[in-house]
């Protein structure tokens, strides 16, 4: 869970960053970003995806509290869900791509398995 790295931000900011970072990685599969912000990103993505698999109200409500669209929260349970019915957790992958040229900050991208 979030928590381990204060990524720079506030409390209220980071969350604000961390939710609309995992709404836009289940919206388009992948996304590119820095290490840090990846490893913070992807239990954050797994259990939004793990709440789309219980298939129920209270789970669907539950993702909308986090999710900042609906149409994406949608999309995980009707689309995203379904694809990782069979396997037990492990649904996002890292991977480094190296420095960044303007800011030498190490970059990665974070796709769905």
């Amino acid at each position: 869970m979030p928590g381990t790295r204060k990524l720079g931000k506030t409390t209220d900011q980071r969350m604000a960053m961390l939710r609309q970072q995992v709404t836009d990685l289940l919206d388009n599969g992948r996304m590119e970003t820095t290490i840090t912000r990846a490893k913070e990103i992807a239990p954050l993505a797994e259990k939004m995806i793990t709440l789309g698999k219980a298939k129920d109200l209270a789970a669907y409500r539950q993702a909308l509290s986090f999710i900042t669209r609906e149409d994406v929260a949608k999309k995980v349970f009707d689309e995203i869900a379904p694809k990782y019915a069979e396997r037990n957790g492990g649904y996002t992958r890292i991977t480094r791509l190296g420095a960044r040229r303007g800011d030498a900050a190490e970059v990665a991208v974070i796709e769905l398995v």
